[in-house]
């Protein structure tokens, strides 16, 4: 039980030391903004604001994850992380509506901006982002939620380099409309990056079958079994990033149950070795129920099914 709670925990002090971080980063940032008249230093800090938002959305969810699964709850929590990956992407893209407002305002006005001071706050900006990006590289490939956080740290690091970088332009030439431009650039760089993972939470909501694993493929895997005389009505979905979870029907021949049993434990050794399926729900039958198709359609009120053979 402590092996299991140790990653968890060492997750979450990053998440903190991340959230400390990107608290004190945007204060120097604004001021520095205020001082230097640039936009895009101030979009830059609310940038890494917002980071302190995810962050924080990121650490609760982390937390609430982590309680078991009840009577009402039979997965657990594990899909919050994904709600607060949705509401870390919803509050990015609020921030860049509002810096690409602020830029075309300074698009059509023009204000001098102060390089030497953009370069300074930007450069301290940049460095503790790139901080924070290795504390949450390794977690970031496997967790949705803190991909989400990740993706904040990274884009902010990329935007905090871009000021840094057209602040030294203007240390040596007064060109000041580059200041909502590099915010607009920013902007983009934000949605593209955004799309992604909001995405990739939509399919968990949905329940989609996981984008590598074939349903054909996993159907055939088990009719390979002389015992197997048929699989349908086959469910597959993704309970978190890492937990796929699979419901099927398996026809075999007439037999004793501790005979179906054994029959059950081979399958689910091949479908978590195969396919990573950890949690296979295997329901069997000596007949098929018809109408039979590969997938199964609840929709109508009576429990029938639908044939969807033709689906892949």
């Amino acid at each position: 039980m402590k092996q299991g709670n140790g990653p968890a925990m060492s997750l979450k002090k990053r998440l903190v030391v991340t959230m400390v971080m990107n608290l004190i980063i945007p204060i120097v940032q604004i001021a520095g903004g205020v001082v230097a008249g640039s936009v895009a230093l101030i979009s830059d800090a609310l940038h890494n604001l917002s980071d302190f938002t995810s962050a924080l959305i990121g650490y609760f969810a982390v937390r609430v994850g982590e309680r078991p699964s009840n009577r009402r709850l039979t997965f657990g929590y594990r899909r919050i992380e994904v709600i607060a990956a949705i509401l870390n992407i919803v509050l990015l893209y609020a921030s860049c509506a509002y810096i690409a407002l602020e830029g075309w305002a300074r698009f059509r006005d023009p204000r001098p901006v102060r390089g030497g001071i953009v370069v300074a706050v930007a450069l301290i900006g940049f460095i503790a982002n790139m901080v924070s990006v290795k504390i949450l590289h390794s977690e970031a490939r496997s967790n949705l939620n803190i991909r989400s956080v990740f993706l904040h740290m990274m884009t902010d690091a990329v935007t905090s380099l871009a000021v840094v970088l057209v602040g030294i332009v203007w240390i040596f030439q007064p060109w000041y409309w580059l200041d909502p431009v590099v915010s607009w650039v920013i902007v983009a760089m934000i949605l593209y990056s955004g799309w992604d993972i909001l995405r990739k939470a939509f399919n968990l909501l949905m329940n989609a079958a996981p984008p590598d694993l074939d349903i054909t493929e996993i159907r055939e895997t088990l009719l390979d079994f002389d015992m197997i005389k048929d699989v349908h009505h086959i469910h597959l979905w993704s309970i978190s990033e890492k937990e796929i979870a699979l419901a099927a029907h398996i026809v075999v021949p007439d037999q004793m149950l501790s005979d179906v049993d054994r029959i059950a434990e081979k399958l689910r050794e091949v479908l978590f070795r195969r396919f990573r399926i950890g949690h296979p729900i295997l329901q069997f039958e000596t007949r098929k129920y018809e109408p039979v198709g590969l997938l199964c359609d609840g929709r109508r009120n009576n429990g029938g099914f639908l044939n969807h053979e033709h689906e892949k």
